[in-house]
């Protein structure tokens, strides 16, 4: 199976004029991941989540480390590796079936329009395939954003708080499904969250990022298979999420927390 990512040593700056040598943001990051294996990043508001995604998904170049997917050395995007962005990325004056078709570049048409109904059905849209993104809701056009980052079949799927935007019924519905969808294409899969719960919901680990410039504080594995939760688990995963929540620094039993904290709204830090 593909999609081994090995990350190693990885620093990253900003350039600011006020600082010589720029705003450290990345600080030496290692992380390794199986082919297929879900890992969840979370960490403080601004410390470097997203762009810590967006190197090892070749969008964006380290100062100094290498990331390697199966072996080979990401020195940038590739139709291997899809990133599905915090904001819609889906194209507005183009049917859904048409965002599909478009992004399949090289392929015979009639091997374009079978894998975009196949995609389209996979994500429960086929009655919608001639509908435009803004005639569908923010769940429908979030499968929309799905389906177009598998029918170019990736080897791994970068994901920036891909439900950020939804409201919190919609997005307990959708993410059931998207994990579902991953699960079957057993695709190697990195997602950037500031909830929690929701790491706990889809990863097989969940590495806790430090304040910018970021580091890996811990790798807490979540030893339960899905779907999650269930009864015989909700206790043993609310016990996990209040070990991470405290690692970050937010401590429940003092009622610094709702029931399921966004980090990054609860600890807002630097940029």
């Amino acid at each position: 199976m593909a999609g081994e990512i090995v990350a190693k040593g990885i620093f990253k700056s900003f350039p600011d004029r006020r600082r010589r040598g720029g705003l450290p943001v990345i600080d030496g990051v290692d992380l390794r991941l199986e082919p297929g294996e879900i890992v969840a990043l979370v960490g403080p508001s601004g410390c470097g989540k997203s762009t810590l995604l967006s190197v090892m998904a070749g969008f964006d170049t380290a100062d100094r480390g290498t990331v390697q997917i199966d072996g080979e050395r990401v020195d940038g995007p590739s139709r291997k590796r899809v990133l599905m962005p915090q904001s819609p990325s889906v194209f507005p004056w183009m049917s859904v079936a048409r965002n599909l078709m478009l992004v399949q570049n090289g392929a015979p048409e009639a091997e374009k329009r079978r894998r975009t109904a196949e995609h389209i059905e996979m994500v429960g849209l086929t009655d919608f395939a001639d509908a435009y993104p803004w005639q569908l809701s923010g769940g429908m056009r979030q499968r929309v954003e799905l389906a177009r980052a598998l029918v170019v079949q990736p080897e791994v799927l970068f994901m920036d708080e891909p439900f950020g935007a939804l409201d919190a019924l919609t997005r307990m519905q959708v993410r059931t499904e998207v994990l579902r969808i991953l699960l079957q294409n057993r695709l190697t899969t990195v997602l950037v969250t500031h909830d929690v719960e929701e790491a706990l919901h889809f990863a097989d680990r969940v590495v806790i990022l430090s304040e910018r410039p970021t580091r890996v504080v811990r790798v807490v594995p979540v030893p339960y298979p899905h779907p999650r939760p269930r009864p015989d688990v909700r206790e043993k995963l609310a016990m996990l999420e209040d070990e991470i929540l405290r690692e970050l620094g937010i401590d429940r039993d003092e009622g610094r927390g709702p029931a399921h904290v966004a980090v990054g709204r609860a600890t807002p830090v630097g940029v």
